[in-house]
């Protein structure tokens, strides 16, 4: 990660509920009705934040912003968030402590409207993060992108219809003498009814 690097916070959502999942038996995924939802094991806020590549999923104390535990994701959909199979409300999420320890635990959001803005936060990071991939691509190769040709074919013509209306002249309707609208018009007084 460079220095240079800034934190941006990407969603919050103010309640949030964390669970002890049991260990995964088969492949199947993750139900959360396994879980005991209503004991969850902690309460609190959830923001999202990116810095660089890597979103991280933060849990914090409401009140005080004490941070409960963090989990770093580098790719979504991966093993760091998974969707349970039966809600669209839960996920598993694998938080990290700094030194080499991870765990995963299960979070669940009381509203759907919160389990999908979570959702979304991360799909646009990413969408972001392979935009970026793919424009530092293209600056490096640029000639391996599309070329374009707006250059005319042997034979294309192109025609220009240039309508210009003509109306009575302003030196009327402005109240000028009208003896002027019979007469030649000087260079400024045709500019004048040409702007009209």
């Amino acid at each position: 990660m460079e220095e240079g690097e800034y934190e941006s916070v990407l969603c919050v959502k103010p309640e949030v509920h964390v669970y002890r999942i049991p260990p995964r038996a088969t492949n199947r995924g993750y139900r959360a009705a396994e879980w005991q939802l209503d004991q969850p094991s902690w309460s609190g806020r959830l923001r999202i934040t990116a810095k660089g590549q890597v979103a991280y999923i933060k849990l914090e104390d409401r009140t005080s912003g004490e941070l409960f535990a963090q989990a770093p994701v580098d790719q979504f959909p991966g093993t760091a968030v998974e969707s349970v199979t039966d809600s669209s409300r839960y996920f598993v999420i694998r938080i990290e402590d700094g030194n080499g320890r991870r765990a995963f635990i299960g979070i669940g959001f009381g509203d759907r409207g919160d389990a999908f803005d979570f959702n979304v936060a991360l799909q646009d990071h990413f969408k972001w993060v392979k935009q970026q991939c793919e424009f530092a691509k293209q600056a490096q190769n640029p000639d391996q992108g599309p070329k374009l040709d707006l250059g005319f074919k042997e034979g294309q013509t192109i025609k220009l219809n240039i309508a210009r209306k003509y109306r009575s002249c302003p030196l009327d309707w402005l109240g000028c003498d009208s003896s002027l609208a019979g007469r030649k018009l000087t260079f400024n007084e045709h500019q004048l009814c040409a702007r009209t």
